[in-house]
């Protein structure tokens, strides 16, 4: 059967690898296998969620309210906005494919760092739009300008992870603003804050704020997301934040009850459970101090993390090898050689989950 050529360049998004494959392949006990490899939050989500999605489980044969009306009256009472500059999507990486269809094309590609979240180009691929990378792996808001300049009629739409997945690293907002303001204003700017809330918790100069974001400038979209610090990634529950114009635009491409009702009473009572979320956010950098120092112990490289997972560089031990090392005896983390990159990316654990990791990878290490 013939397809779409275009779809024959196109790599299938590679997910982290689930615990019932490890099940499956080595007989390992679920309750003993350690999962370090999609940046969930280890604590799980606010028991509040857990009750309130019991409380509507009789209800799923029930279309969910398409408005989205309480979730996003939360959001706009959350970030100081109205209900109208919000949209509503299945995790935000189905409101990166709404922007990306709203904006690119044949003739308006878009500019992304070398190794970033991977959709962004799988997206754009889907609808022929041509990529424009830096030769940076990180961002490099220098050569995210040069290239801009260089190309600035084939480029529809710039994306800055900021944090960036699957590195870790951001930029100050300071920054981030200088640069848009050299930027045509028909040119759409994503940012993607999939993991704002531990980057505004470990250095507020490196916090993006959604409201003075778009009313600073016109052509930003600003994407947010229950599935980290909200621990709700099997609910798929993101949002976009822009100006009235650009989110009416976008609803034109969103299907009708694109999150369901067990999702959208889940995303309602996270949002009011805020002593979770810091909780969960302070244990994070407290135990992420702990791979910093098996880092700089066996002499490895780590990039700076402002996210809940650590980027460490192997040297000269191979990461595949050490990935199915670790894979094998029931630790789950994720290899980066298909980003070109010889390192592992780890999920940080709560303290008895991280306590395996270094147990197990000091076994590996020391053979």
């Amino acid at each position: 059967m013939e397809f779409n050529k275009i779809l024959k360049n196109i790599k299938v998004y590679e997910a982290g690898k689930p615990i019932e494959l490890v099940v499956r392949e080595f007989g390992i006990k679920k309750e003993d296998i350690i999962k370090l490899a999609s940046n969930e939050n280890p604590n799980g989500c606010s028991p509040l969620v857990v009750d309130a999605i019991k409380s509507v489980a009789n209800e799923v044969n029930l279309y969910p309210d398409d408005s989205f009306y309480q979730l996003k009256e939360g959001l706009a009472d959350r970030f100081n906005l109205k209900s109208e500059n919000f949209i509503i999507g299945a995790g935000s990486d189905q409101v990166i494919e709404f922007a990306i269809r709203a904006k690119a094309n044949e003739k308006n590609g878009i500019l992304i760092a070398k190794t970033t979240f991977a959709m962004y180009e799988i997206y754009a691929r889907q609808i022929g739009a041509k990529i424009f990378k830096t030769p940076s792996d990180t961002h490099n808001l220098k050569e995210f300008l040069e290239i801009y300049q260089k190309n600035r009629e084939e480029i529809g739409i710039i994306f800055l992870c900021l944090p960036n997945n699957p590195l870790g690293e951001t930029l100050k907002r300071e920054e981030v603003y200088n640069f848009i303001k050299k930027i045509d204003e028909n040119t759409l700017i994503v940012v993607d804050g999939a993991y704002q809330e531990y980057a505004k918790y470990k250095d507020r100069e490196r916090e993006i704020k959604p409201k003075e974001l778009i009313e600073t400038f016109s052509n930003t979209l600003y994407l947010g997301t229950f599935s980290k610090a909200y621990g709700l990634g099997g609910m798929r529950v993101g949002y976009g934040i822009s100006n009235s114009e650009i989110v009416s635009t976008l609803h034109k491409l969103r299907p009708p009850f694109n999150i369901t009702t067990l999702s959208l009473v889940a995303g309602v009572t996270a949002l009011k459970d805020t002593q979770f979320i810091e909780n969960s956010i302070k244990e994070n950098f407290l135990e992420m101090k702990r791979y910093q120092e098996f880092a700089k112990k066996r002499g490895f490289e780590y990039i700076e993390s402002y996210t809940n997972f650590i980027t460490i560089k192997l040297g000269d031990i191979n990461s595949k090898e050490i990935f199915d090392k670790l894979f094998r005896r029931g630790i789950i983390v994720r290899d980066l050689s298909s980003y070109q990159l010889n390192a592992i990316r780890v999920t940080i654990g709560k303290p008895y989950q991280n306590d395996r990791f270094f147990e197990e990878i000091e076994k590996i290490l020391i053979r």
